[in-house]
């Protein structure tokens, strides 16, 4: 216990120095009304009550709509997409056909199996698949097993001139080549859902994986990014502004854009970790 403390500790000392020094980081201890209160910018859907959407869907938020740098409510801190929930459709039970406007809706499955059928196309789900459900396609998502079909998903908006897809994109991290190793220093980076596939508001959709004892480069965002990091399997270490936390499975954060509050997450158990993420670049427009 005592070596997995000062590991941690050392790792910490070393994320704080390490941050680029053209990233405003005071040196000062963390001062409550001053800077960032960490927890605010968190949320998890084990903390959220259940609401039914798509006739069948149960869903569970995981972040809101709110202030993405002075949050007053815990968690409600997304500027671009509509929402972020985690989801569940029941053993043996199917979604009322549902056809999106104004909307489109990515989804990446965390357990369970199934089938969803959109216009003409039919696609089997389970875990680590993602896909995007395109705005005036009509879909039915059903659950084919014994077990509840779980995922999280995301609402990003369209806009006036947008041009949907046709089809849905289907894309099965299990069989997608990994990206990088080296991104932010540890990231293994898998890619799945990018503008160029058709996504309106959101820039890329992504898993990164944390190999045992290690740490990705702690960096900060700039007004119009919204970078949202949620637990997948194992949990690692968020390191945001001046403070780190715990964070498990289920677990959200997406760090103020104000330029000076850094980011990582750190790995410091002896399996590997992984994550989801996804992102709106405004500030890279």
């Amino acid at each position: 216990m005592f070596n997995k403390m000062l590991s941690v500790c050392f790792i910490l000392l070393f994320a704080a120095s390490a941050v680029s020094t053209s990233q405003s980081l005071e040196g000062g201890p963390y001062v409550p009304g001053k800077d960032a209160n960490i927890d605010m910018f968190m949320g998890s859907w084990k903390d959220s009550a259940p609401k039914t959407t798509h006739g069948t869907l149960s869903e569970r938020d995981i972040l809101t709509k709110g202030d993405s740098v002075n949050p007053t409510t815990k968690g409600a801190v997304l500027t671009y997409v509509n929402r972020y929930v985690y989801a569940v459709l029941e053993a043996n039970t199917a979604t009322a056909p549902t056809t999106l406007k104004g909307e489109q809706e990515i989804y990446y499955f965390l357990s369970g199996k199934g089938s969803i059928k959109a216009g003409r196309k039919t696609a089997v789900v389970k875990a680590g698949v993602a896909m995007l459900i395109p705005e005036k396609l009509k879909f039915t998502l059903t659950n084919t097993g014994s077990e509840p079909l779980t995922m999280y998903l995301i609402s990003e908006p369209t806009y006036d001139g947008f041009k949907p897809n046709k089809n849905m994109v289907v894309k099965d991290e299990n069989t997608t080549p990994i990206g990088g190793t080296t991104g932010h220093w540890s990231h293994i980076v898998k890619r799945l859902i990018e503008k160029p596939d058709g996504l309106a508001t959101i820039k890329s959709v992504l898993t990164v994986a944390q190999d045992p004892m290690t740490i990705g480069r702690p960096h900060s965002h700039d007004p119009g990014c919204e970078e949202v990091w949620t637990g997948v399997k194992g949990t690692s270490i968020a390191f945001l502004g001046k403070q780190i936390r715990l964070q498990a499975p289920g677990t959200a954060y997406n760090i103020p854009p104000d330029s000076k509050t850094p980011h990582c997450n750190i790995n410091r158990t002896d399996e590997q970790v992984k994550l989801f993420y996804f992102s709106v670049r405004k500030d890279l427009e």
